[in-house]
């Protein structure tokens, strides 16, 4: 019993310590373009899932309706575009050199298969080691609940939304998509 005891300590500190070498010697992929670890993805999403499920607001409590549409879209325009893209544009410099990529919320289906309150505490308290930032120290409540019923409305919204949503005019803004992108300098 006492071999079997010791040969399992022995085995646990090997595996430790073999963990420990990997990330120590600096074999463990930390660049933005290193592929993802064996079970990375997985066990990230599923400890997030299991906290907003946990955690995330149930009711909502700001009306979803044209004004808080509109609110959210100018917010969303200055603060979260830069990210995760504004519609019918590609996302910029920043997003395509992020680890994860952050995904472009006005394609594909984007958000709007998920609750508001999840969208909410996901702006509320940001994402750890994605590049998603907590917005509770910077915007108000309100705000951040109008951001995210446009985020799960985003497949309905109207044209005065769709218009509070294009992009600034400045140098450095990404791209329409539909634009040929400039030549690149050598």
């Amino acid at each position: 019993m006492k071999g079997f005891i010791f040969g399992v300590i022995i085995g646990v500190l090997l595996v430790v310590g073999s963990v420990g070498f990997y990330f120590f010697s600096g074999r463990a992929p930390v660049a933005t373009t290193d592929k993802n670890m064996p079970f990375e993805g997985m066990l990230a999403r599923s400890a997030l899932h299991a906290r907003i499920d946990k955690e995330m607001p149930k009711s909502v409590p700001v009306a979803a309706d044209e004004a808080a549409y509109i609110a959210g879209a100018q917010i969303y325009r200055t603060r979260c575009g830069i990210c995760h893209g504004l519609p019918d544009m590609e996302q910029g410099d920043i997003a395509k050199g992020m680890f994860p990529k952050p995904p472009h919320l006005f394609r594909g289906k984007g958000v709007t298969d998920d609750e508001p309150g999840e969208t909410y505490w996901k702006v509320a308290n940001g994402i750890r080691l994605t590049g998603m930032p907590e917005f509770k120290s910077a915007m108000t409540e309100t705000q951040m609940w109008q951001v995210s019923l446009l985020l799960a409305n985003a497949n309905k919204i109207s044209d005065a939304v769709k218009q509070e949503l294009k992009p600034p005019n400045f140098p450095g803004a990404p791209a329409p998509a539909s634009a040929t992108p400039p030549p690149r300098v050598h």
